[in-house]
């Protein structure tokens, strides 16, 4: 970075660079469009995470994140009780709201399981999921994880841990391809993935 740049602006683009997607090139860009349009771009941006920080919450029973606990979709009563879908992260969650394929409530799990980087059993969001399973109210758990290898040995540690409860245990189906990201599927894809679900 040349001399001639502020540090206020050299920590901009450090920030910036720290998102899925900015390497230093890209977010030495942002930071400059965001200068360029300070009063269109840069202020309310501000704005808009200061109270984001201040005000979002993590949903107390699925793991989404919110203004309120419960979430939105908890709260909402016209939501079917008896199917809750997993999910590993909250933009799974939200690339299913899109395609709008489940009048469901939802479990994320905050990741998968992965010898390599050291996320065990512990470190997901798997105790909740046994509680909210156990409710008689529940009739199918539709394990809609990435068909990556991570994803597919926790959906099948999840079968195993909740193989004894009265619950139908199903997985998203074709459309899905291996090594494919819900996050970046297409509405069509997901809805397919999400009809002709299976048993696991």
């Amino acid at each position: 970075m040349p001399a001639s740049v502020g540090p206020e602006i050299e920590r901009l683009i450090q920030l910036l660079a720290r998102l899925p997607g900015l390497g230093p090139r890209s977010a030495r860009r942002a930071a400059l469009q965001l200068i360029k349009k300070r009063e269109q771009l840069m202020s309310p941006l501000a704005d808009a995470m200061r109270v984001a920080a201040d005000r979002i919450l993590v949903c107390s029973s699925c793991g989404n994140v919110d203004t309120s606990d419960p979430c939105a979709i908890c709260a909402d009563q016209r939501r079917d009780p008896s199917l809750i879908v997993v999910v590993e992260d909250v933009s799974d969650l939200w690339a299913l709201e899109r395609a709008g394929v489940a009048n469901a409530r939802y479990h994320v799990l905050g990741g998968t399981l992965s010898a390599l980087d050291g996320v065990r059993p512990e470190d997901l969001n798997l105790a909740r999921l046994v509680d909210r399973a156990s409710d008689p109210a529940v009739k199918e758990i539709v394990l809609a994880l990435n068909a990556t290898v991570e994803g597919q040995t926790t959906a099948h540690y999840i079968a195993d841990l909740l193989a004894r409860l009265p619950v139908k245990i199903t997985k998203l189906a074709h459309g899905v391809p291996v090594g494919g990201e819900l996050d970046y599927l297409d509405e069509g894809t997901l809805s397919a993935a999400m009809r002709q679900r299976s048993a696991l």
